[in-house]
C-alpha cells in the first residue's frame, strides 16, 4: 500500500512558522515579490490572501510568545497552509468547560499556574515537572500538523514542544510497562461540564492511553504553544497531547500526571461510548463511526455554518502511514 505524505515543491526550506501575524507578513511579502517579476520560488504564494482580523476578546485569551523553537523541517508542511489562528482558537473540544465548541471563552477559568506534571507508575526514575522544568529540559520545536477530529472536521496547526520519547528516556519505564495513561486537570468547583443534565454522570478526570509503542514513534508529541505563543487555554494549557494519526479526542489536554502500567487504561470516550469510541481511534476513511462516514473531512474556515466548509478526502492515518503504519501490523 502506498502511504500519502505531501511535500509541495514550492515549500521553502528556510520558512518558519511563528506567531500567525509574522506566518501572513511573509506571504504578503512573497506576494510582492511576484508582482516585481521574482517569483521563483513563490509562484504558489499568489493566490494566498491575508488572514482576517482577530476579534479582541479572543487575542486576549492568546499565550504569551514562545521563542527558541526551531521548525523541524521533516514537519514542516502538512500539504496545505495552517488554519488562521482565529479559527483555530475559537473552535475547541473541551467537555470539561460545555459542550460548545465555542468554548474558548469558558476556559479561561482553567488555573494553569503553577503547574505540576507527574509521570509514574512503571518508571525507573517517577518524576514531577513544572512547567519551566518541561521548557528547559526538552529542547522545544515547532511542528506543522494535520489535525483530525472523530467529528469529520479538520485543521492544520503548528504546535510548538517537544517528542514524547523524550520524556520516556528520563522516566526510563520497565519492561512490564505497556500501556500509558494520561490524566487531565479537573476540579469540579473549577470544571462544570456540559449543561446537559448527564453531566454529573460523566467519568471525569478526562483520562487518555496509548501504548509504550504509540509514545515512543517520533509523531507523538507533547505542545506547549502554538502559533508561536504559549498554548492558549482552550487548546489544553499548558501542557497537552498531539498525536496526528489519531482523531482528535486522543490528544488529552491539559495534563497533571503520566503513568505507564501494563494493562489498557479504561479511557473517558471509550468508557461512554465503546462501540463509537475506540481505543485505538486511529484516522481510517473506510471504518465509518456509526453516526456518520468518515470517508471525507470538512476544513474549518470563516462560516459557522460547518456544512459550508472546503471538504476533502480523509487519508489513511490522516496522511501520517509511513510513520505509523508499521505499529500496526
Amino acid at each position: 500500500m502506498v502511504f500519502f505524505r505531501s511535500r509541495p515543491n514550492w515549500q521553502l526550506p528556510e520558512s518558519r512558522v511563528t506567531a500567525e501575524g509574522v506566518f501572513w507578513q511573509r506571504r504578503r511579502f512573497m506576494k510582492s515579490l511576484i508582482g516585481a517579476g521574482v517569483g521563483f520560488a513563490a509562484a504558489s504564494a499568489g493566490g494566498c490572501q491575508r488572514s482576517p482580523a482577530m476579534d479582541a476578546d479572543l487575542a486576549n485569551t492568546l499565550g504569551e510568545p514562545l521563542s527558541g523553537a526551531r521548525l523541524n523541517a521533516a514537519f514542516a508542511d502538512a500539504g496545505r497552509e495552517p488554519t488562521p489562528q482565529q479559527y483555530a482558537s475559537r473552535y475547541n473540544n473541551f467537555y470539561e468547560f460545555g459542550s460548545s465548541k465555542d468554548i474558548w471563552a469558558s476556559a479561561q477559568a482553567l488555573p494553569t499556574d503553577p503547574w505540576s506534571l507527574e509521570v509514574t507508575g512503571l518508571v525507573k526514575n517517577p518524576q514531577a515537572f513544572s512547567l519551566d522544568d518541561l521548557t528547559q529540559r526538552f529542547a522545544l520545536e515547532e511542528r506543522i500538523y494535520r489535525f483530525r477530529c472523530v467529528e469529520a472536521w479538520a485543521m492544520v496547526v503548528p504546535w510548538i514542544g517537544f517528542p514524547m520519547r523524550l520524556l520516556i528516556a528520563a522516566v526510563e519505564p520497565n519492561s512490564a510497562a505497556k500501556y500509558v495513561r494520561f490524566t487531565s486537570y479537573y476540579d469540579a468547583a473549577v470544571c462544570p461540564g456540559p449543561s446537559l443534565g448527564f453531566a454529573r454522570n460523566l467519568p471525569w478526570p478526562y483520562t487518555e492511553g496509548l501504548t509504550v509503542e504509540e509514545m515512543a514513534n517520533d509523531l507523538a508529541f507533547f505542545a506547549v504553544g502554538v502559533y508561536g505563543r504559549r498554548l492558549p487555554k482552550q487548546h489544553g494549557a499548558p501542557i497537552r497531547m498531539v498525536v496526528p494519526w489519531k482523531y482528535g479526542f486522543k490528544g488529552a489536554k491539559s495534563i497533571v500526571k503520566i503513568e505507564f502500567v501494563a494493562e489498557q487504561p479504561a479511557t473517558y470516550w471509550n468508557t461512554l461510548a465503546p462501540n463509537e469510541y475506540k481505543f485505538e481511534a486511529n484516522v481510517e476513511p473506510d471504518v465509518p463511526h456509526p453516526r456518520w462516514s468518515q470517508a471525507k473531512e470538512r476544513l474549518i474556515g470563516k462560516s459557522t455554518a460547518m456544512f459550508s466548509w472546503e471538504q476533502q478526502p480523509t487519508v489513511i492515518y490522516n496522511g501520517y502511514g509511513e510513520y505509523v503504519a508499521g505499529l500496526y501490523g
